[in-house]
């Protein structure tokens, strides 16, 4: 493992003074389409392993969202042409005798997303999804299925991953508003935030600027009176959220686009824009930790949807993120830090080609001091990635959120592991 150490010459992003972070919501149409990658991967993982006893190869991380038409009115409108998601990727279709049910499988798995996650959505009426998932390249099936035979996992991508800790203040605030207006909780008592909410925070020294569009839900607003109610309560409760996270000077603006006097506003049937012409894509929202930051180190990689036994691109960008929480967590003197790890096609996971590590400290030569302990904690990080399927399938992992291990939400697979 080559493995590189150096310190960082600027001070840490909270006490730089410009920052810009942005956050898709969960009902905005690339979140949703991020979702629902990951969902059909972790759905087909199950399968897998429920019927043949190990992961089987697989790469659904393709996905396409085109939006439909409605006509939101006060009380309630209608949705006239459905919101239409299209499934690609490469799956294992037959093994052992044995046809995957594959249209089944991502059906089942993305309404069942739609309809937790959607509250104004009706997943039967209002979608319609193609499945054009297709068989795996020889190629690349072969490299998977040769892993049994050598005892190790093989990468199946030459690529990369990014991690970065700890989250600025502002990273959390705009993170936190967006998770805590779209809680089942807050749904309940404020049915009319749909979930499609879209912020971008601008901090200029300590002065926060957050602009939040909110899709509401016409039934739950009676009038153009009502409405502009509805959107003074969504700014209380964002700064509300916010002023939890901060004591810097917090200003939020809600759907600056609305021309109230034209009653021109952001207004929707079902929560979400994808009801009407907004369409998505996977990949092309957030990060893995849930935000888009363009003054962090980032990768344009996919993570949602590859499968999580041999693909680099999701693997690398878990663990690089792991390495960089425990560096500033346990090594003293470690302000932030940077990760960047480079896989090498059919090189062991375990044994990444290049390892980047970069350290904010007071004093720069904790970095060169510490390289011993460092790379422990590299080495540690690197070989449990052969492990990190059993988190994802439960949801210990949670992508698009801070940190990325949670409490399991479902039980661990039954098979004891993949026989990759």
């Amino acid at each position: 493992m080559d493995l590189h150490v150096e310190p960082i010459a600027r001070p840490p992003l909270d006490r730089q003074q410009v920052e810009v972070v942005e956050r898709k919501g969960l009902g905005h149409p690339d979140s949703i389409c991020d979702a629902l990658a990951e969902e059909l991967s972790v759905s087909l993982s199950r399968f897998y392993l429920e019927h043949f006893g190990s992961i089987l190869h697989h790469n659904v991380d393709k996905l396409l969202l085109a939006g439909g038409a409605s006509q939101p009115s006060f009380g309630g409108g209608v949705v006239l042409a459905p919101i239409e998601l299209y499934l690609a990727g490469r799956a294992t279709r037959s093994f052992e005798g044995i046809e995957v049910p594959i249209e089944d499988l991502a059906g089942r798995a993305c309404r069942r997303w739609l309809r937790t996650n959607l509250h104004a959505l009706d997943e039967q009426k209002h979608v319609v999804i193609h499945t054009l998932v297709g068989s795996g390249s020889r190629d690349l099936v072969e490299l998977f299925a040769r892993q049994p035979d050598r005892g190790i996992v093989l990468a199946n991508d030459t690529s990369c991953g990014v991690g970065y800790a700890p989250l600025s203040e502002l990273e959390r605030i705009v993170l936190g508003v967006e998770q805590q207006l779209n809680t089942r909780r807050a749904k309940l008592d404020h049915p009319a935030i749909g979930e499609d909410l879209k912020l971008m925070g601008v901090r200029r020294g300590d002065r926060i600027q957050l602009t939040l569009a909110c899709a509401f839900v016409d039934r739950h607003v009676t009038s153009i009176g009502d409405y502009r109610e509805k959107k003074e309560e969504v700014r209380e409760l964002a700064a509300d959220i916010a002023r939890s996270f901060t004591e810097r000077e917090v200003t939020i603006a809600v759907n600056t686009a609305d021309d109230i006097e034209k009653r021109s506003i952001y207004f929707t049937v079902t929560g979400t824009s994808a009801e009407s012409g907004d369409d998505g894509e996977a990949g092309r929202g957030n990060r893995i930790n849930g935000l888009i930051a363009p003054y962090r180190t980032m990768t344009m990689e996919s993570v949602a949807g590859k499968n999580p036994i041999t693909h680099v691109g999701k693997l690398y960008n878990v663990v690089a993120g792991l390495i960089a929480s425990d560096l500033v967590e346990q090594i003293p003197g470690v302000d932030e830090a940077r990760c960047c790890l480079v896989s090498q096609i059919g090189r062991p996971i375990s044994d990444p080609q290049l390892v980047d590590v970069k350290l904010c400290c007071p004093d720069d030569r904790v970095a060169a001091d510490r390289t011993g302990r460092i790379r422990a904690i590299v080495a540690r990080r690197v070989t449990e990635a052969v492990e990190l399927w059993k988190e994802v399938l439960t949801g210990v992992i949670a992508f698009d959120r801070w940190p990325l291990r949670q409490e399991p939400p479902v039980p661990a697979p039954g098979p004891s592991g993949p026989a990759t």
